[in-house]
């Protein structure tokens, strides 16, 4: 299986395929909080296309409310013990969480995707201590209370000003595989988010691989139609084709098989 700073370096967009193990995730919640389940959706996943399965136990839509740190693993740590040694993808821990992500580190896990950007100290010394790439995600307040304030002078400038910052402070600290998420649906509104999209290409000047996560967001519910969850693959599609097409390395999202389709069509589009 090849390594993730491996499958970064090669010529193709990623694919990274959600697993929610949790109850209240905004789209897939309570789906695969059952081990059987959720062990053969990781399977699904990996036949569908994905290239790295991001696994979550803790809900981070907006207003959640957040889990204990033995709530989190005792979600996690199963489904990665099943896992462990036959799984054919790398795997990805979406938590804020570092004794969390130490523990999944420590059983398989490959990298960490944190929605706070390593804003716990505690996090960086754990992703230094096992060398794991990272995600630094851009988010205002909690996901509890993202929505309270989406006020920006220029969105693009000022997350970019952020994980540029984040970014510095990682390379500082002895991390050198890190992506960056610009944070669609986290603390910005509809406008903000297709505005993002549309100047994604800004965010190549902080020489990390652009991970983008549109998928099924609230969002793509401005669009003509009001369309809910269920009724926004179209424009899930529409966006990582965008996001993919403006630079994106990594696109996180729930229909892989879908998603695989249409970066088949951009790499057969790039190469004729």
């Amino acid at each position: 299986m090849p390594s993730l700073p491996q499958l970064l370096a090669g010529p193709q967009a990623l694919i990274m395929g959600v697993l929610n193990v949790t109850p209240d995730s905004f789209y897939d919640g309570n789906r695969y909080l059952a081990l059987e389940k959720a062990v053969d959706h990781a399977k699904q996943l990996a036949d569908e296309g994905a290239d790295i399965l991001d696994i979550g136990g803790e809900s981070s839509r907006p207003g959640a409310q957040p889990v204990s740190e033995a709530e989190e693993l005792q979600r996690l740590l199963p489904l990665l013990e099943r896992l462990a040694g036959e799984f054919p993808l790398p795997i990805s821990i979406d938590t804020t969480k570092p004794a969390v992500a130490d523990a999944c580190l420590s059983r398989g896990a490959a990298m960490i995707n944190d929605i706070t950007a390593l804003a716990d100290p505690r996090m960086t010394e754990v992703a230094v201590r096992h060398q794991a790439p990272v995600v630094l995600m851009h988010m205002r307040g909690t996901p509890k209370t993202m929505q309270d304030d989406c006020h920006y002078t220029d969105v693009v400038q000022e997350i970019f000003s952020y994980l540029q910052q984040r970014v510095d402070a990682a390379r500082h600290a002895g991390l050198s595989h890190l992506i960056v998420d610009p944070g669609l649906g986290f603390g910005k509104t509809a406008k903000q988010n297709f505005e993002l999209l549309r100047r994604l290409p800004e965010f190549h000047s902080l020489h990390c691989p652009i991970l983008v996560g549109p998928s099924r967001k609230s969002f793509l519910a401005s669009l003509p139609g009001s369309p809910q969850a269920d009724d926004r693959l179209p424009g899930t599609l529409a966006a990582v084709t965008a996001a993919v097409l403006h630079g994106a390395r990594v696109v996180r999202v729930h229909d892989v098989k879908e998603c695989r389709q249409a970066l088949d069509v951009i790499e057969a589009m790039q190469s004729a």
